[in-house]
């Protein structure tokens, strides 16, 4: 039938995937992750302007989410590392992938704003 339209939907996992994935700093740790296990400071000194807390919250999230795993060490301080899941390092082909679209298509530096003339 011509003109039918065809209302499009949305994979009910893809929107929960890319929900928990998208939130503000959780690609920046999973990437910093994907690189080694670090410790809390590690992590934060690694993302520019994450604060404690925001941190201590996304690696609560993700520990929740299978995605990270928490190991305290036992030594003297004891010391806690944060490291990817087999399942969060299943996420390693989608973080390249971001990061060869960022290479292509975003700018760092901000395009000026073309300003409308006043009358």
């Amino acid at each position: 039938m011509a003109g039918t339209s065809h209302t499009p939907t949305l994979c009910a996992k893809f929107h929960r995937a890319s929900e928990l994935i998208g939130r503000r700093w959780t690609g920046a740790i999973i990437y910093v992750l994907l690189g080694s296990k670090c410790r809390f400071a590690v992590l934060r000194d690694a993302i520019p302007e994450i604060t404690d807390r925001m941190l201590s919250e996304r690696l609560q999230e993700l520990e929740e989410e299978g995605i990270v795993e928490r190991t305290v060490v036992p030594d003297t301080p004891v010391r806690v590392e944060y490291a990817l899941t087999r399942k969060g390092r299943a996420l390693a082909d989608a973080m390249d992938a971001i990061g060869k679209w960022a290479e292509n298509w975003i700018e760092l530096e901000p395009k000026p704003v073309a300003r409308r003339a006043r009358k």
